[in-house]
């Protein structure tokens, strides 16, 4: 039987944003911690003046005063080079602007000054700031000295968790799920939120594997941003896989957290874990589903794939040549989150879409987004035929999909369940289909 598609917990497609607490009392704008997106549906709170006192004087005296502070992503201090801030878009662009911080380039001084004040970096060249989210990362020259440096701002965000809501609160919230996205969309602020509420909304045994600190922030005692979830340290990048499999034996979760999955080891261990029962919310390198279909070292998390030879009257069958890929087995990942941008996810079924996909076929998925309407954020969800590319799917303004979703026109829900009848006509939903659906 084909697998049914993933599907809206409740019968309504629009679900309203539930009030996020914040991780450190209520947000007050005027002091420069917070910032409230979207009227006070996403709350960022960061501890910018500690990352500051990192770089030279003149540059943090710029930034400090700066109109864009609240946007600053990271400051970039490389030897030779002018200081450059770079600052984030808004919440539905993926656009970078960079800023130069003053004319003289950095010079030794201000490289040695700062390492002063991070202190010392790991075995992955990376560095934070204790009892903060900040990250700071080195480059090297060939002799191991420092020749340039990735100041990261570290925030702490409540509210992104509401475009999945639905998936935590309901009966099925012990289905792993793996974020999926370019760097910089928000995928490590997204589970450390995640974590915090399992841990003490939902009340399950939370184990974070924080290979470098960049979940739970730097030093011994966790940020208070992963709430009462634990938070398990890896000494080298290179252990994670045995620190996930030692999480599990030694401390009994419910839930494990780990960010950056991205070797064949790290595939296996999730994958133990996965059959012993425990929930998994992680993170992997790429940033579409077909990423981690051709990936060798991480295929694994979607089932893995290998080929398949068909005998000569299957392959005449099914239309097909004689050598097919097919999924080896079942998702270590039964869910997948495609994370577009900030306010756009794309939910998928993990084993169907893989068929679908290894079969030259368009599989359907949950599109997530985050409007506004009458002044409030809601998160919208319509099942839709999958699309790697926005333009794929018709050119619309992101005004025009949003309209469009809150309508709930072209759902094409009830035309896919027909799949579930034996009738496995896959195509797009008609718009005769989609204007019954919607009435």
């Amino acid at each position: 039987t084909t697998p049914t598609p993933p599907a809206p917990s409740s019968s309504s497609s629009t679900s309203p944003s539930s009030s996020s607490s914040s991780t450190s009392g209520e947000c007050n704008p005027a002091d420069g911690t917070c910032v409230e997106e979207l009227d006070g549906a996403v709350r960022v709170h960061d501890d910018l003046d500690s990352l500051l006192q990192v770089l030279p004087a003149d540059v943090r005296d710029k930034l400090l005063t700066h109109p864009e502070r609240a946007n600053l992503l990271e400051v970039v201090l490389d030897l030779g080079r002018q200081p450059e801030a770079r600052f984030q878009g808004s919440l539905t662009e993926a656009r970078t602007t960079v800023e130069v911080l003053r004319q003289r380039p950095v010079d030794w001084e201000d490289l040695q000054s700062a390492e002063e004040a991070v202190g010392q970096f790991g075995g992955d060249n990376r560095a934070g700031i204790e009892g903060t989210l900040h990250r700071i990362s080195a480059l090297r020259n060939r002799r191991g000295v420092i020749v340039g440096l990735t100041c990261r701002v570290g925030r702490a965000v409540t509210g992104h968790i509401d475009m999945i809501r639905d998936m935590i609160d309901s009966t099925e919230s012990s289905r792993s799920i793996l974020f999926l996205g370019r760097p910089g969309v928000g995928k490590t602020t997204v589970i450390r939120e995640i974590a915090r509420v399992l841990a003490d909304e939902c009340g399950k045994r939370v184990v974070v594997v924080d290979t470098s600190n960049e979940i739970g922030g730097d030093g011994d005692i966790p940020h208070p941003a992963i709430g009462r979830a634990r938070r398990m340290q890896v000494p080298e990048p290179g252990m994670q896989h045995r620190v996930m499999i030692e999480a599990v034996e030694n401390h009994m979760p419910q839930v494990v957290i780990v960010d950056e999955i991205g070797t064949e080891a790290e595939a296996l261990a999730c994958r133990t874990i996965a059959e012993r029962g425990v929930m998994l919310v992680g993170t992997a390198h790429g940033r579409l589903l077909e990423n981690v279909v051709k990936n060798p070292s991480l295929s694994d998390l979607i089932g893995g794939v290998h080929t398949v030879t068909l005998s000569d009257e299957e392959a005449r069958n099914r239309g097909t040549q004689k050598s097919v890929l097919e999924r080896k087995g079942p998702a270590t990942f039964p869910c997948l989150i495609e994370m577009r941008d900030r306010t756009h996810w794309v939910e998928h079924d993990v084993e169907m879409s893989v068929d679908f996909i290894l079969q030259g076929r368009v599989p359907t998925a949950n599109d997530r987004r985050r409007v506004m309407r009458d002044g409030t954020a809601e998160v919208v969800i319509r099942a839709v035929p999958y699309s790697e590319d926005e333009e794929e799917r018709g050119g619309d303004s992101m005004d025009k999909v949003a309209e469009s979703l809150l309508s709930g026109a072209g759902s094409g829900w009830e035309d896919d369940l027909t799949r579930r009848g034996g009738r496995d006509n896959v195509g797009l939903p008609s718009m005769a289909s989609s204007s019954s659906s919607s009435s």
